[in-house]
């Protein structure tokens, strides 16, 4: 396995609020990874600072080697935690749009998860219900053939069926050879799908280990760490 994410004493402040304190962890390849941490931990921010939208006070990033920017985001794939399409594009419009964008777009996977769903190509997306916006979203990140994913709340405030096929499109369309970083709030909804977790807090790395590790040293589920960890 190889090293896609290195993260170097990684320092991030907004005024007065120690965002990132220190941080040091890596990413290797064919891992589905969750980034968990209570609100205002620092995970959104850590996020941000892969994708090069904000630069780090002190430390560094690299990315399969090369530090956030126009190299980095040729193998990032990113879902941001907010709406990021414009509603008044059609489905296809927004399709044809990354392929465009993105050299590793694959449209025919696209197109077949979109058809799987029966959501219509012509359809504007802002006629598409909550739920269809947010598998859109979703198809268009991981049609991608990516180094890494890095997929912020990507099952929050949607209802289960939706959940579920979400976290199926994850694990059945990354390429094999990437990883994936998931950052949620419902551990026990993504668990069963993680080979390791990231636990964040107040900006400091708390725990990086396996799930199985987990599981064989504590004697306890990931959801049930998380809730000694942090007091839950």
């Amino acid at each position: 396995m190889s090293v896609l994410l290195r993260c170097e004493g990684i320092t991030k402040r907004y005024t007065n609020v120690v965002a990132l304190d220190n941080l040091d962890l890596t990413v290797e390849s064919g891992k589905i990874i969750g980034l968990l941490g209570p609100n205002g931990s620092g995970k959104t921010t850590l996020i941000k600072l892969i994708n090069g939208l904000l630069q780090a006070n002190s430390g560094s990033i690299t990315v399969c080697g090369n530090k956030p920017g126009v190299e980095s985001k040729k193998v990032v794939s990113y879902l941001p935690d907010n709406n990021f399409l414009n509603s008044w594009m059609t489905v296809e419009q927004i399709v044809n749009m990354f392929a465009d964008f993105y050299e590793d777009f694959r449209k025919d996977l696209a197109y077949e998860m979109l058809s799987r769903l029966a959501i219509e190509p012509t359809c504007k997306l802002k006629t598409l219900s909550k739920g269809n916006k947010e598998k859109v979203s979703l198809i268009l990140v991981m049609s991608r053939n990516a180094r890494l994913y890095v997929l912020d709340e990507p099952i929050a405030g949607v209802d289960p069926a939706t959940r579920d096929y979400i976290i199926s499109t994850i694990i059945n369309n990354y390429n094999p050879e990437a990883s994936v970083i998931i950052s949620t709030h419902l551990i026990s909804d993504i668990e069963e799908v993680l080979d390791e977790v990231i636990f964040i807090k107040q900006g400091r790395l708390v725990l990086q280990k396996s799930v199985d590790e987990i599981r064989e040293e504590n004697g306890k589920s990931v959801d049930a760490l998380f809730r000694e960890v942090f007091k839950w």
